[in-house]
């Protein structure tokens, strides 16, 4: 038995689902000693209204688990992804690939999870970029089912499938059918129907413990099923047979997957409803025939039904419709299943199994059990893992193998930092991004009658170029003039290039029409906790209480705060430049402009570090 592996399951269903041959297999490997991590059904189609309660016991069984994960038994673990179940969306597969994978590699390296063989269920899209991603050591598909044709939308599930096929490194399948399907596409396709947990069965064949309490209730003989109650059991069969055969009881156990109103109306029909595993053979204990009602299709023209063996290790007969995996069964092993062809022939063949058995035919219904039992099936599998491992080291597969993944990783991480960069450059440069950031900088009030407008000079300012921005804050400011909001200008400014930038700034507003008694110089400030402690000064010894600022658009939220906290007794009004032409745009930044902005918050940081806003 393989041993000491760290195994990636992805299955078809959860982990609490009826219990099958997913877990069976999981669960046999993992009490062989190697780690197991199971992760739950991310599914074949997009949801409908009725698969509620799943994504709701999905939703359930993730916040149980550590970010999804968790231990169900010893090295046995769950992961309960939460993805989008649209398979088959390009968008949604590339969202639910960081969804499920940055979880799941984080568990890994947590967990020390080797390079791990993965077994799979499923061959949607999902798992081959799971496949690409991981890089396993080897690469299991179980084909179980024809996916394509249980439903309209898993019909696009076909194109995965044969790249899978192509992929894997062995196929495993439940059915002849399967069988001929894959060995188009792979020549390592190995038959292998479910199997029966054959040990539990006998153990509970040969306990004293009576029926379960509902089924010790019903009238013998019973008519059996065990099984989900989906829509591809016969349900106008199974009623018709208890019409026919009424001193009989008809008794499903197992989820109801569809309506079965239909079946409820008949008086000797019993649904059970689902039970736990460990249940299973006490109820089929209880049957004196197991019947396999399925309907005929596409779909289960490939399906191997596992109550089969179950039936037959509790050694009692069974009855089943046309399905050609039936019918290989047979030829396999004898005919030890009753087949039908017709409702007809399936009530008269129920009728006849209903006699009692022969000591023999028990007996010869035992051996064949046993012959199709997990432990043969899991050991056979098992070992064909190991020759496929035990060659590929021999060959030196494990050193090429390990380079041929160093350069994928070095590869897949120049992929991500390209992408980076160029998500960063579209953001920052050709988006908008860079001012819906910058706009909690902005303030900007309707202007109100003031005392005096106060124009904050930019010296090097944003663009760290000489007289940057002055112009256009004194045309802003002459404008608040001559439009009568304010009697007075006050112009800060201490910076120095060749000439006084106040002054200049007051050269250009007597220009514009603004009278020279009308302006006041302050000469010293070099930064803005110095434009406003100079100004205040100004405005205190002047009295004047209400002022209009003008500065930079996104220097303004600085300039507001640090007037509120240096001069609380000011009204000041926030009346920036209309249009910056620094910061003029359409729809990214330049690398100047970003830089301003960036220097911007780093001021406000430093301001309140300093106590000065």
């Amino acid at each position: 038995m393989l041993s000491g592996r760290d195994i990636l399951c992805i299955s078809s269903i959860d982990w609490d689902f009826i219990w099958q041959g997913h877990q069976e297999i999981m669960a046999a490997l993992a009490a062989a000693g190697n780690r197991v991590l199971f992760i739950e059904n991310t599914g074949v189609r997009a949801p409908r209204l009725r698969d509620l309660p799943r994504l709701k016991r999905r939703f359930l069984n993730w916040r149980k688990g550590t970010q999804g994960f968790r231990q169900e038994r010893p090295n046995l673990f769950v992961y309960s992804p939460m993805i989008l179940p649209f398979p088959y969306s390009r968008p949604a597969r590339w969202i639910n690939r960081a969804l499920l994978l940055t979880p799941l590699r984080r568990w890994m390296r947590a967990a020390k999870f080797q390079p791990p063989v993965v077994w799979t269920f499923l061959p949607t899209p999902l798992v081959l970029d799971i496949l690409r991603e991981l890089d396993p050591e080897l690469t299991v598909y179980y084909c179980i089912d024809d996916l394509a044709s249980s439903s309209p939308q898993a019909q696009r599930i076909t194109q995965s499938e044969t790249q899978l096929f192509q992929r894997a490194d062995l196929v495993f399948v439940t059915s002849e059918q399967l069988r001929q399907r894959a060995a188009r596409f792979s020549g390592r396709v190995h038959l292998f129907p479910f199997g029966v947990s054959y040990r539990k069965f006998e153990e509970a064949r040969r306990s004293p413990d009576g029926l379960p309490r509902d089924l010790d209730a019903v009238r013998r003989p019973i008519i059996g099923y065990i099984g989900g109650i989906h829509q591809w059991v016969d349900q106008e069969l199974v009623a018709a047979v208890a019409r026919q055969v009424p001193e009989a009881s008809v008794v499903l156990v197992g989820p109801p997957q569809t309506d079965t109103s239909r079946l409820a109306e008949c008086a000797n029909v019993h649904l059970l409803g689902s039970k736990a595993h460990a249940d299973v053979p006490r109820y089929i204990k209880g049957f004196d025939v197991g019947i396999v009602p399925y309907r005929l299709s596409e779909y289960t023209a490939h399906v191997y039904p596992t109550k089969l063996n179950e039936y037959l290790a509790m050694g009692i007969p069974v009855v089943a419709t046309d399905l050609p995996e039936i019918r290989r069964f047979n030829v396999e092993h004898g005919a030890i299943v009753h087949v039908a062809q017709s409702a007809a022939e399936f009530i008269e063949a129920v009728r006849r199994a209903m006699d009692r058995s022969t000591a023999r035919d028990v007996e010869r219904s035992f051996a064949v059990a046993r012959q199709n039992s997990w432990e043969v099936r899991i050991e056979r599998m098992s070992s064909l893992i190991e020759q496929e491992l035990i060659a590929r080291e021999a060959a030196g597969w494990r050193w090429q193998e390990s380079l041929r993944r160093l350069y994928r990783t070095a590869r897949r991480r120049a992929l991500k930092m390209a992408g980076g960069i160029a998500l960063g450059y579209g953001l920052l440069f050709q988006s908008p991004f860079v001012w819906w950031l910058a706009e909690p900088l902005r303030l900007s009030q309707s202007p109100q009658p003031a005392d005096a407008i106060v124009v904050l000079a930019g010296g090097v300012g944003e663009s760290g170029k000489a007289g940057g921005g002055y112009q256009e804050r004194i045309k802003r400011a002459v404008d608040l003039y001559r439009t009568g909001y304010a009697p007075r200008l006050i112009v800060s400014s201490g910076y120095t290039f060749v000439f006084r930038e106040a002054e200049v700034m007051k050269e250009l507003a007597v220009r514009l029409g603004v009278p020279e008694a009308a302006i006041l110089l302050e000469t010293d400030a070099s930064n803005t906790v110095e434009h406003v402690r100079l100004t205040r000064d100004i405005l205190q010894q002047a009295g004047w209480r209400r002022i209009l600022l003008v500065s930079s658009p996104y220097h303004m939220r600085r300039a507001l705060w640090t007037f509120r906290r240096q001069a609380p007794g000011l009204t000041v009004m926030p009346t920036p430049v209309t249009g910056s032409q620094f910061y003029a745009h359409e729809r990214g930044a330049s690398l100047e402009q970003i830089l301003g902005i960036l220097q911007e918050y780093a001021a406000i940081v430093w301001y309140w570090w300093s106590g000065w806003v």
